[in-house]
């Protein structure tokens, strides 16, 4: 027992000897990182490359990362995307490049992060994507010879079966929602805009439309991304209430109408699935998680989603009874 009380302060002694004589560096030497996302998607006419590099200095990180230069490279990137056709053994064959030139967007807006705004520098082609071909990204830094390189597929149409022609939201009772799945969809997201008709009591003859969104849900995925089954799903109408009731103040000053509703339908392919999962808010014990990227010498994600919208539906005539009387929407004018 005395050994053990001599050798304790002994052992502090030598390990904090030891600790003052090494200096902590925050800042390891620099590398080159290279951090890219993209997103290919079919229905658009135009597909953006952000391609920006990792920065470090001393100093708040925080104001580095609104200023462009931090992020940006200083000269123009060899950037492209090549396609390629998948044969009937799974092999691909190569198609065609689409070279991508810069653009500069200006609708970026604060507080969607840390970094710099309103313009960004993006990297972009006007290319029409097959639906069938594969997509292989390669960027090349022509000052250094650095290549990075990342592919993917896309995704594919589907249809919906319900709802179709009205959409209907009862008080106490489930709505059906009801689809095919997308080839190569892991992932599916379905926001409901709710437009109405607005009009000052005072003013009847001007009229103006407006909408809400309401996020149904965004994390239905199939057992296997290759099945053919249909989903068919059920879900309570009374949100439906509260979310009017949470984004249309009210004011007696004015009538509301309400008009058509869209469903809006987003797929993710299974790169862009794992990516949201491993950013996803942990509700285990276990918060750390291992980074995720597909991309070849570089960090980020190339991968694919499918955007689909039935739209126009009407609203049913008990849906909109029910605005009218049910407790939390009786009083917005409907």
């Amino acid at each position: 027992m005395r050994l053990l009380r001599f050798m304790l302060p002994l052992l502090m002694i030598l390990v904090l000897g030891v600790s003052c004589n090494k200096t902590l560096k925050v800042n390891a030497d620099w590398k080159d990182v290279t951090v890219v996302y993209c997103l290919l998607d079919q229905t658009e006419d135009t597909t953006f490359v952000k391609i920006t590099k990792a920065f470090l200095g001393e100093g708040d990180a925080m104001q580095f990362a609104k200023i462009p230069d931090s992020s940006n490279y200083p000269d123009k990137l060899e950037v492209r995307i090549d396609e390629y056709a998948v044969t009937a053994a799974n092999d691909t064959t190569f198609l065609q490049s689409y070279p991508c030139d810069t653009v500069t967007i200006h609708n970026k807006q604060a507080g969607d992060s840390i970094f710099y705004f309103p313009d960004q520098l993006m990297y972009f082609t006007t290319a029409k994507l097959n639906t069938n071909n594969v997509y292989k990204l390669y960027i090349k830094n022509k000052k250094t010879g650095k290549e990075i390189t990342a592919k993917t597929g896309l995704l594919h149409d589907f249809d919906v079966d319900r709802p179709q022609v009205t959409a209907s939201f009862p008080a106490g009772q489930s709505f059906e929602v009801k689809w095919k799945p997308s080839k190569n969809g892991k992932r599916y997201q379905l926001v409901i805009r709710f437009y109405y008709l607005e009009t000052l009591k005072s003013d009847p003859a001007n009229i103006h439309v407006k909408s809400l969104d309401w996020l149904l849900f965004n994390n239905i995925r199939p057992i296997d991304v290759n099945s053919t089954q249909p989903f068919d799903l059920y879900f309570p109408g009374d949100p439906f209430y509260s979310v009017v009731a949470s984004k249309i103040e009210v004011n007696p000053l004015v009538t509301r109408v309400a008009h058509h509703c869209d469903f809006i339908f987003t797929v993710a392919a299974p790169e862009l699935n794992t990516y949201m999962e491993v950013t996803e808010p942990s509700l285990s014990l276990v918060q750390e998680r291992p980074a995720y990227t597909n991309i070849i010498n570089g960090i980020g994600l190339f991968s694919a989603r499918f955007m689909k919208t039935v739209d126009s539906l009407g609203i049913s005539q008990l849906t909109k009874d029910e605005l009218k009387v049910n407790p939390l929407t009786k009083d917005l004018g409907f």
